[in-house]
């Protein structure tokens, strides 16, 4: 049976939800305020399970932060939930949600779940920053879309 995901816009409803899937966001006050943040711009996605929907599986914010173009600063995935498809479901929808033509992201040299997990959706290494995080360069990728037809 193959698993069935939704992703769906948060809600206010869910930043106490998104919050307590998010290590990163239980140390650091920074973090809670950017996932406040995002939700607060309608820029940030929910994955659930299909029979499920308040149990957050993982998100993504899109934005158009980077030189103002289309990018994914934070896909995040409850550990649990990892490599099993929710990764790829959330980045599928923001690719769609955006619209744009060139979508880019970034992630850590050292991420090596995340570079491959890229690749296989079609995204290419566009540069690297140094010194974001000593010794561990960011890597840039970004994916180009077919444009679509204006809605009318």
């Amino acid at each position: 049976m193959t698993r069935r995901l939704n992703v769906r816009l948060a809600c206010s409803n869910d930043i106490e939800s998104l919050v307590d899937l998010d290590a990163i966001a239980h140390r650091e006050p920074k973090r809670r305020a950017f996932i406040a943040q995002a939700v607060t711009a309608s820029q940030c996605w929910v994955a659930v399970e299909a029979h499920d929907a308040a149990s957050l599986l993982g998100y993504g914010v899109v934005d158009f932060s980077f030189f103002g173009q289309a990018f994914i600063p934070l896909i995040m995935v409850r550990d649990s939930q990892r490599r099993s498809g929710v990764g790829s479901a959330i980045l599928r929808a923001l690719e769609f949600q955006c619209g744009a033509v060139k979508l880019f992201t970034s992630t850590n040299a050292s991420n090596e779940p995340m570079q491959k997990l890229l690749g296989k959706l079609g995204y290419i290494q566009s540069g690297y920053v140094e010194n974001l995080d000593d010794g561990d360069p960011e890597l840039i990728f970004v994916k180009r879309q077919p444009a679509r037809p204006a809605a009318r």
